[in-house]
């Protein structure tokens, strides 16, 4: 499986990314654009509910943020799946984050997991205790957090 997450990356993404979201500008490595997307996945898992309102809100967001092709998205997001079910905590995600990303990308990536948490119309505890940790282990300041929530609230 690593040897496929590679070739996928190497070979498949498109290097220009989109900063619209506030997402990591066109020099962002591969790393980022998976953890990225594996942080989307965990708010979509959270609940226990997987919504196709979430599905499709995920999908969105990455060929939005990083302009990809159909099947170069349901690549990432399979993989990020995978990603997900065999990680063992967020820290291999939220490291990326951390030391990639600036403030505004950061608020970004908060903001679009409250639209994923927001998306199937409910929003459950664990995906705002989730996004919460999240918030905290990339040190966006309280303030941010609660900007994004609101901005993400008022989208949906």
């Amino acid at each position: 499986m690593i040897n496929r997450i590679k070739t996928f990356f190497s070979d498949s993404i498109v290097s220009n990314a989109n900063n619209a979201g506030n997402l990591p500008a066109a020099n962002s490595n591969d790393k980022v654009r998976r953890a990225t997307a594996a942080l989307l996945v965990e708010v979509m898992v959270t609940d226990g509910v997987l919504d196709d309102n979430e599905r499709n809100k995920i999908r969105q967001l990455l060929q939005g943020r990083f302009e990809l092709s159909a099947n170069e998205c349901e690549e990432l997001f399979t993989l990020a799946e995978q990603e997900v079910a065999e990680a063992t905590s967020l820290y291999q995600f939220t490291a990326l984050v951390n030391n990639e990303f600036s403030a505004d990308d950061k608020y970004g990536l908060i903001r679009n997991l409250w639209e994923v948490a927001y998306s199937d119309g409910v929003l459950d505890k664990h995906e705002e205790g989730l996004i919460r940790n999240v918030a905290d282990l990339i040190h966006l300041p309280h303030s941010r957090f609660i900007q994004a929530r609101n901005a993400a609230r008022d989208r949906s």
